[in-house]
């Protein structure tokens, strides 16, 4: 007995020292990640790892529900389809043709209204209130300094980093995107509680607006420029520039670092749902264009949907670039295989959203199980 007390004693003792080791580290921010993420079974943020968080409620307007197609789900899905839904964990699945529902599927308990982490698709919505601030007038161009809005960026290779440069991913700072690492900067800007400070402590160590590196960190930044830029928070300019204007059904979330900073964890993290993810691909689709109406620039749009980088191909302006099949495709990515995916030509919307990408969880690079996604939408669609 006395060597059972004398053990927990120890443990105790153990426990209270590594809490005092990380706060003097300033690491503390682990325990929100064991608590929030491991303590659940998971060993990476999952879809629902919103409810462990701090968010904004981001309200709706006036419902624009999507119209259903006259062959609304008269085909089911292919053999193909289900054996890699059933293998990642596909919680949805919707093809939208000509703007009208052409078949959806919701899997695993969940269903056409059922909230889940947006993860980097998030990016999209952010690149485009950087467009929605430069045509309201409160950010001159994409060749405007960072440093006009943020300081900290205004000596030596920092200075000459740009809002476009953040947008394309190429500010050259020294940001890791490292997801299954506790002590990468990723992992702290996911659990942090002041993400500004994370933020601000990144380093410019290449030349910006030269090379392509996918970064989250750069949309952090970017968030923190239209903050500034605009004086207003993102998740209130996201609701009056796209959330109403585009008619989601669903109110959403967006989680923010804590109640206490308020800034919105812009690079991931809006909770919403397969078809009102959708409405922000055909918006771009439509060249900025909702219901008559002008919300982006045309060429803004057109641009975002170019590769800056001809060496790098797959990336625009915060948006994902992809040919297959002599069809060109731009798409919302985020962690796990939560993907909008847009065909104009063909006015196609394919949207899946899910628990995994499957064995080859590669970052910033085209997995296997997006190439599946499309072809198996096309099959239902020759049917």
């Amino acid at each position: 007995m006395k060597f059972i007390k004398k053990l927990l004693k120890w443990i105790v003792v153990l426990f209270g020292l590594l809490i005092i080791i990380l706060y003097i580290t300033d690491t503390d921010y682990l325990i929100k990640a064991v608590r929030t993420i491991y303590l659940q079974g998971y060993t990476t943020a999952y879809l629902e790892d919103y409810k462990k968080f701090d968010n904004q409620p981001i309200e709706n307007g006036t419902p624009q529900p999507w119209p259903n197609h006259k062959d609304y789900n008269s085909v089911k899905e292919t053999e193909g389809l289900n054996e890699i839904n059933k293998a990642n964990g596909t919680i949805a699945y919707v093809i939208i043709k000509n703007d009208s529902i052409w078949f959806e599927n919701y899997y695993d308990g969940f269903n056409e209204n059922s909230k889940s982490n947006s993860f980097s698709m998030a990016k999209s919505y952010v690149s485009g209130l950087m467009g929605k601030a430069i045509k309201d007038g409160y950010i001159k161009s994409l060749d405007q300094p960072v440093s006009d809005f943020l300081p900290t960026f205004s000596e030596g290779l920092a200075a000459k980093m740009t809002v476009g440069d953040l947008s394309s991913m190429s500010s050259g700072t020294n940001w890791d995107e490292a997801y299954y690492s506790p002590l990468s900067i990723t992992t702290r800007a996911y659990f942090d509680d002041d993400l500004e400070k994370v933020m601000l402590g990144l380093k410019v160590v290449d030349e910006p607006g030269t090379k392509y590196k996918y970064a989250s960190g750069d949309t952090q930044l970017l968030a923190m420029v239209i903050e500034k830029a605009t004086g207003k928070k993102m998740y209130n300019y996201l609701t009056e520039s796209f959330w109403n204007p585009l008619g989601c059904e669903n109110p959403t979330l967006w989680q923010v670092d804590s109640k206490e900073h308020d800034l919105v964890k812009a690079y991931c993290c809006i909770a919403s749902n397969a078809k009102d993810f959708a409405r922000f691909g055909k918006l771009y689709k439509d060249h900025g264009k909702w219901n008559g109406k002008q919300i982006l620039d045309s060429a803004f749009v057109a641009k975002s949907l170019k590769p800056r980088f001809p060496i790098s191909p797959e990336y625009g302006y915060g948006w994902w670039l992809k040919k297959q099949n002599d069809k060109e495709f731009f798409m919302m990515r985020g962690h796990l295989g939560q993907y909008v995916i847009v065909e104009p030509t063909d006015n196609i919307i394919i949207v899946r959203l899910g628990h995994s990408k499957g064995p080859t969880d590669k970052i910033a690079t085209f997995t296997d199980d997006i190439s599946v996604y499309i072809e198996e939408a096309y099959k239902m669609l020759e049917k």
